[in-house]
């Protein structure tokens, strides 16, 4: 059975230009809808991720391809949910540091970060320039989920602004990530 990706896009969602939203048109990735994009509610968020996996096929395998607060989300779900065997893998992609006074502001509720290993393979991939989050902070925020890290070089916020197309670079990775142990 194939794998069934799953983008998790951050505040505010992912435009038409994000990577995420092209590559839902291109291979058919699936994209957790959220009920309130513009002020999202930590629980709301996880328990729609445990909505939609329980709609899939038990059986197939599913890897998570979030981006900004999406990743903080995939940790928060990670350290509750009871359908983490559900999931093969996740590429997380520039994480939003939510305990930086700026975000924690703006993002009520998500702070602090869960920092428990995640149960699962994921590749975090970092930018040395990203606005929301420096690089030190990615890289530990990685350790701590257990997480390999990649350094993107200077690519801000890794969104559509960003410039990075469908960014094959990144598809390459999460391919890497679809295959099994």
């Amino acid at each position: 059975m194939s794998v069934q990706v799953l983008t998790l896009p951050g505040w505010q969602s992912s435009g038409p230009g994000h990577w995420q939203t092209l590559w839902e048109q291109r291979y058919g990735d699936r994209r957790v809808e959220q009920h309130d994009w513009m002020r999202p509610l930590r629980g709301d968020w996880l328990a729609r991720l445990d909505e939609v996996l329980l709609g899939l096929p038990a059986d197939r395998p599913v890897v998570l391809a979030a981006h900004s607060l999406g990743c903080i989300q995939v940790a928060a779900w990670a350290d509750h949910s009871r359908l983490t065997a559900r999931v093969r893998a996740a590429l997380l992609v520039a994480p939003g540091d939510v305990e930086r006074e700026d975000l924690r502001v703006l993002l009520p509720g998500w702070a602090p970060i869960v920092r428990r290993r995640l149960p699962f393979r994921s590749l975090l991939l970092g930018s040395r320039d990203d606005p929301y989050c420096s690089q030190e902070r990615a890289q530990v925020m990685a350790q701590d989920w257990g997480a390999a890290y990649h350094d993107m070089g200077a690519g801000g916020h890794l969104n559509a602004e960003s410039g990075l197309g469908d960014w094959p670079v990144a598809r390459a990775l999460l391919e890497e990530l679809k295959k099994e142990d």
